[in-house]
């Protein structure tokens, strides 16, 4: 396999992983905070990617978390992470994945502004159009608008910035230490939160064991998407994220009786249209060049 078609199946298997793991999020947010269940799954995620990392002998001085897009990637994955969940408990988690899919459009557009990748008057008439395909499914200033949506879009902001860092950070840096440092992040953000969000509330055998459940999701979600990120062009890679919308569509309707509309279905088809169309460009574009070049090696 290409590095381009790798990073494209580890970015199918990471949107699998995120997905599952919100809808099961969702469902524990009827009795437990959002606070709560951060530090709960995290100390699970971290212990577990803390062990794997120590295993591939993965781990690194502290010292490297000075380096600033180690940083930035990890206050991108704080605030993506809250903006998201504060937003999901609100809204069909089908319309929350749909605004998320403008994430690839975004990156596509970092990418650009940024790293220097080049990207043509066509793709970035695909990433207006699909920016378009979003304000259709938040629908600001109509009936049916929830501001919940807004947080929404910040979390494709946030999620722009940690990947643009992912991109930057030195190859040499494994991808299970940016993962543990990351795990661990979200987990101490959940902790400080717990209070001023109400408090610790009892928790039973069987939302411990779908917590449980949900942080091997999380570690899923965390390793895949940062190797696919550093395995593969940014705007090769990034379109297939639109996979976590079938899982959404299948989890919303499954376990919260959430049937899309027609301004979620119209612009998620603008939307996964203009991503693709980048995909299509991009496609073309690597036609064009000379024989590819070796796939790169990274750390574990």
């Amino acid at each position: 396999m290409t590095p381009n078609m790798r990073g494209a199946l580890f970015m199918s298997l990471s949107m699998a992983g995120f997905t599952v793991n919100d809808a099961i999020f969702k469902l524990l947010t009827q009795d437990l905070s959002i606070a709560q269940l951060m530090f709960m799954r995290g100390v699970v995620a971290s212990t577990l990617i803390y062990l794997l990392a120590r295993h591939r002998r993965a781990l690194r001085p502290l010292r490297i978390l000075l380096d600033r897009w180690i940083a930035l990637r990890v206050l991108g994955e704080l605030g993506g992470t809250l903006t998201f969940l504060a937003g999901l408990t609100q809204i069909p988690i089908a319309n929350a994945s749909a605004i998320l899919q403008a994430l690839p459009l975004a990156v596509t557009m970092g990418a650009a502004i940024f790293l220097s990748e080049p990207v043509g008057w066509r793709r970035w008439a695909a990433i207006l159009t699909g920016f378009a395909g979003i304000l259709i499914i938040v629908r600001p200033g109509f009936e049916g608008f929830s501001p919940y949506a807004l947080m929404i879009v910040g979390t494709v902001m946030f999620a722009t910035v940690r990947d643009i860092a992912t991109r930057k950070v030195d190859s040499a840096v494994p991808s299970l230490f940016l993962s543990t440092v990351t795990a661990v992040a979200v987990t101490l953000a959940g902790f400080v939160l717990i209070w001023p969000m109400g408090g610790w509330k009892p928790v039973s055998g069987s939302e411990l064991a779908l917590v449980s459940l949900a942080a091997c999701l999380v570690l899923i979600g965390y390793q895949f998407i940062i190797m696919s990120m550093r395995e593969g062009e940014i705007s090769f890679v990034a379109p297939f994220r639109y996979t976590s919308l079938l899982w959404a569509l299948l989890m919303g309707i499954l376990l919260f009786g959430e049937y899309p509309d027609m301004y979620m279905i119209i612009g998620s088809a603008i939307v996964i249209g203009s991503g693709l169309y980048t995909l299509y460009r991009e496609r073309i574009k690597s036609s064009a060049k000379p024989a590819s070049r070796a796939a790169p090696r990274h750390s574990p």
